[in-house]
């Protein structure tokens, strides 16, 4: 049984992209039915037609419901009386946009892999599309379905740090640390700008840093100032950028993302200090969380116990001890985007206390990618977003 309200049968999904080989494609499908919430109906897998094909096979779909193309898959789909009734776009980033909007104007809610889109003209179309749909819109900004971000995020805004005076967040990774081999499709990718966009690590990674600091502290930033770099001889997109960043209200912080860090494996990392009290919390180690109040000693605060939150011990299935991560902090974001969809079927609007990222998380996260470009470009200067 799930452990969302409201259940009246599997809600009808449908993917683009994603298809064999494609880490993410698999991630999305793990977490979607981790919870019974979903089934995996149809599929537009590959642009490949027979690689689609295959995927969709491999996949148990129906032959009829495996499409070579999205278009004709959204056209179809909303002919269908069990048509799908949500999609998840895993593809690279300059086909979010095209992808969403075909489902988007049909009244299909649609669950988008980050970034947004890979450009700043294409994310602000994407939200106005969003904006004038009647479909909801979740990104997935993963980390902030981990049960301790959650605690952390409780922990600032009930004030146990004080005011908020340093956020210092790292993403960092070694796998692009050379030119990749030529079959390497998921590096070809990232590191070609007519499909990842304007950033290379600041999207790819830095938006995941950038929507962390955020979640959790709620600061709103004022400026950066950007230094990006490749250091990957003929790269033509950033491989490694430390951002320095103004909040309102006069907290600083600072942002490293890098995909050349030698002996870093997935090290998204953040430390958030105020007058009061400081806490950290390390993706590779995600179900504790480090609290010290100054002057005192350092609280290691495991995931479930009776002293975390409500909200952050709501994200959580198994009991203290057994370790939960990545899949599951990404099923939670699907649980949140499936209670919504539930409750979209017969009201307006989204039902209280369900909190997932948003159109408008992406539409900063390529801002801020944006930002980090302006400010590189003119020595790290500072720039608004």
């Amino acid at each position: 049984m799930s452990r969302f309200a409201n259940r009246t049968g599997p809600i009808r999904l449908g993917m683009v992209g994603g298809g064999q080989g494609a880490f993410i494609g698999a991630a999305h499908r793990v977490a979607a039915r981790l919870d019974g919430e979903y089934t995996l109906v149809a599929g537009a897998l590959s642009s490949t037609p027979d690689k689609a094909r295959a995927s969709g096979e491999a996949l148990g779909l129906a032959a009829e419901r495996t499409y070579d193309d999205f278009t004709e898959m959204a056209k179809r789909e909303a002919r269908l009386k069990d048509g799908i009734e949500a999609v998840a776009i895993v593809t690279p980033n300059h086909l979010h946009l095209p992808v969403a909007r075909e489902f988007l104007k049909r009244g299909i809610h649609v669950i988008c892999d980050k970034p947004l889109t890979g450009t700043l003209p294409d994310a602000k179309k994407l939200a106005a599309l969003a904006e004038k749909s009647d479909a909801l819109f979740m990104l997935t900004h993963t980390y902030a379905g981990y049960p301790m971000v959650r605690e952390a995020q409780e922990r600032v805004a009930r004030g146990d740090l004080g005011t908020i005076r340093l956020v210092q967040v790292e993403y960092a990774q070694d796998w692009l640390a050379h030119a990749p081999d030529a079959g390497n499709k998921q590096a070809a990718w990232r590191t070609d700008p007519a499909q990842s966009g304007a950033g290379g690590a600041t999207g790819d990674i830095g938006t995941h840093a950038w929507h962390l600091a955020r979640h959790i502290t709620g600061l709103v930033p004022e400026a950066i100032a950007a230094d990006l770099q490749a250091f990957v001889p003929g790269r033509q997109l950033d491989d490694n950028a430390h951002v320095m960043i103004r909040f309102q209200g006069g907290a600083r912080g600072t942002l490293w993302c890098s995909q050349v860090a030698a002996g870093l494996e997935n090290g998204l990392r953040i430390r958030v200090f105020g007058d009061k009290a400081g806490l950290e919390w390390r993706q590779e180690n995600p179900n504790e969380l480090h609290v010290t109040e100054i002057g005192g000693p350092t609280m290691t605060l495991t995931r479930g116990l009776a002293v975390t939150s409500d909200a952050s011990r709501a994200m959580t299935r198994i009991p203290p001890g057994h370790p939960e991560g990545y899949f599951e902090a990404f099923a939670n974001l699907y649980g949140a985007a499936a209670a919504a969809i539930r409750h979209r079927r017969s009201s307006d609007g989204l039902p209280d206390g369900i909190d997932f990222p948003s159109v408008a998380d992406g539409l900063e996260g390529v801002s801020f990618v944006d930002a980090c470009v302006r400010s590189s470009k003119r020595n790290a200067a500072w720039v608004t977003l």
